[in-house]
């Protein structure tokens, strides 16, 4: 799956989020690196806002995703 369709997914998901994936090993595409930043983390534990991610990938986590690893922070822990 390309970087550009797993962020879409991701934003239309969580609302106001912006994502930046990447492909941190080079030449493979089932490894990917996720960047979330969404007012919507506020109030959330660590583990409900990974879910949120998850949640948002649903079946390509299983079929077209084999790791991914992600990074969630609310505007203010952004700046």
């Amino acid at each position: 799956m390309e970087s550009a369709e797993v962020e879409r997914r991701i934003e239309d998901a969580i609302p106001d989020a912006t994502a930046t994936v990447t492909h941190p090993r080079p030449n493979d595409t089932e490894h990917l690196a996720a960047t979330v930043v969404s007012p919507a983390f506020a109030e959330k534990t660590l583990v409900e806002q990974h879910e949120m991610v998850y949640d948002a990938l649903e079946d390509a986590l299983t079929t077209e995703i084999h790791a991914l690893k992600v990074t969630t922070r609310t505007p203010e822990e952004a700046e």
